[in-house]
């Protein structure tokens, strides 16, 4: 790429991105510390290459995130992980040396480039703040106290600090609720610790997972947070900001040109955090037959085999099941003449003309064929957790995220699955891991494949294509 091209490129990304044309040579006052709240666009040009790279490269640390999370990966075996992972994308050199120094500017300019790829949706923006906030956690707890002051006084954080005189007047309150603090900070004298201890007055509804475990003191309205816990304020702040420069950057981002060069480079990386989406499914199309969509619902997912369970039964699905149901079969290899053969066939009950005025064209505006003419792409997980909660009379949505737990258990003993498993398996759909719950569905119904051996479910036709024993490429290795 001549280097004309290039600038003009990263002259259109630093207008929507907020970054300065600048040498490259990196500066110690750039980046006086390895923690970073990312208040400031990165002052460095970059290639379109190194622009993908840089990205792909963070995106690989995100995913260990949000994979070791679904695992419920605790303590070192999460620190051992991000140790492994940071070290082949993302590493972060401790001092102030020149691979210091470029190791900050990466994860600067990274953090910018998938602000930029995941602002488009309130989906993306969620799942990306949630990772990132992850990431920060982790290298927060790494870092000494004296490199975490130095941080923290680069930054402009409105916290009030008790005064001595104040404490001393809540101390037997601070007392009361001083032992699990005390403990966490080493088992010392609970008195010695509130005297000794710097204490911060926030809005109580700031810190709730303080509150929950007993570790502050509530008083008309405020909590008063003990240095030692520190990290829920230091992270419901870096979130807050997080959170309001991921909606400015959505509102600036449609000042880039549709023919820019950049564009193609985001949507390939904003679609990474669901993995293929199955969008494209030109190469498949036709494959699948309707009369063999019956025999092939034994390698569905729990949520598709519950949509087949269910129009098998009651000859009707609502829209809500019609939609992710259809889209699945479609992601499969149903073609649009298939897909009216299988639809008409499970809607045995209706009449031809009910039929084609109430859902044929539906279905053929499913495949782009009317309407819009939008391609639609399957649902992923996350979509459907996520939205188009089902209600009553509806067989949508996912069985680990919305059956109670006695139907989820009773689902799983239906589909063969043994008592402990099935317990595991409910477990971890009631702590809210259904992503992971639909893994290890998965790993104990296909007993050939290890334990661990598989990634995390991520959308019901890389279930599908698993089940059969594909291997979906993962769009997130792409850099072409």
């Amino acid at each position: 790429m001549s280097k004309t091209i290039q600038v003009r490129h990263q002259n259109r990304f630093n207008r929507t991105a907020g970054l300065r044309n600048t040498p490259e040579v990196v500066r110690h006052s750039e980046y006086p510390c390895r923690l970073n709240f990312y208040l400031r666009p990165p002052p460095a040009e970059i290639s379109v290459e190194d622009f993908e790279r840089f990205a792909l490269d963070r995106l690989q640390v995100l995913k260990t995130i949000e994979n070791a999370t679904l695992r419920n990966k605790k303590n070192e075996d999460f620190r051992r992980e991000m140790e492994r992972v940071s070290s082949e994308h993302l590493r972060m050199r401790p001092g102030h040396t020149k691979e210091a120094m470029e190791d900050r500017r990466k994860d600067h300019v990274s953090h910018f480039i998938l602000r930029l790829a995941y602002c488009r949706s309130e989906d993306l923006r969620s799942w990306f703040l949630r990772q990132e906030c992850a990431l920060f956690r982790h290298r927060f707890e790494l870092e000494s106290r004296k490199e975490k002051e130095t941080f923290l006084k680069t930054l402009d954080i409105n916290w009030k600090v008790v005064s001595q005189e104040d404490k001393m007047n809540m101390k037997a309150e601070l007392e009361n609720c001083a032992f699990w603090t005390a403990k966490a900070a080493g088992g010392q004298n609970v008195q010695d610790f509130v005297e000794n201890e710097t204490y911060f007055e926030v809005d109580f509804e700031r810190v709730p997972d303080l509150i929950s475990r007993r570790s502050v003191l509530l008083r008309r309205g405020k909590a008063y947070v003990p240095m030692t816990e520190q990290i829920s304020l230091v992270m419901d702040e870096f979130k807050a900001r997080l959170s309001k420069a991921l909606e400015a950057t959505a509102k600036a981002l449609p000042q880039m040109d549709e023919d820019e060069r950049l564009k193609p480079v985001l949507l390939n990386v904003e679609k990474q955090y669901t993995g293929k989406d199955y969008g494209d499914n030109t190469n498949i199309t036709g494959k699948v037959k309707a009369s063999e969509v019956n025999a092939l619902s034994q390698h569905f997912p729990l949520c598709m085999k519950n949509l087949h369970q269910s129009l098998t039964k009651d000859k009707h699905l609502k829209h809500g099941g019609r939609m992710q149901y259809g889209l699945f079969l479609k992601g499969i290899g149903l073609s649009v003449e298939e897909a009216l053969v299988f639809w008409r066939k499970a809607f045995s009950n209706h009449t031809d003309d009910k039929f084609q005025k109430e859902y044929a064209y539906n279905i053929r505006h499913n495949y782009g064929l009317e309407g819009r003419r939008v391609n639609y792409a399957p649902y992923s997980c996350m979509k459907i957790i996520q939205s188009n909660q089902p209600s009553t009379g509806d067989h949508h949505g996912c069985p680990f995220r919305h059956f109670s737990s006695q139907s989820l258990e009773a689902n799983l003993y239906k589909n063969k699955v043994a008592a402990p498993q099935v317990n595991e398996i409910v477990r971890l759909a009631k702590d809210r891991h259904y992503q992971l719950a639909c893994t290890r569905y998965f790993e104990v119904t296909h007993p050939d494949m290890q334990s661990g051996q598989i990634g995390t479910v991520e959308h019901p036709n890389q279930y599908f294509d698993m089940s059969q024993g594909k291997e979906p490429e993962s769009e997130a290795m792409k850099t072409d």
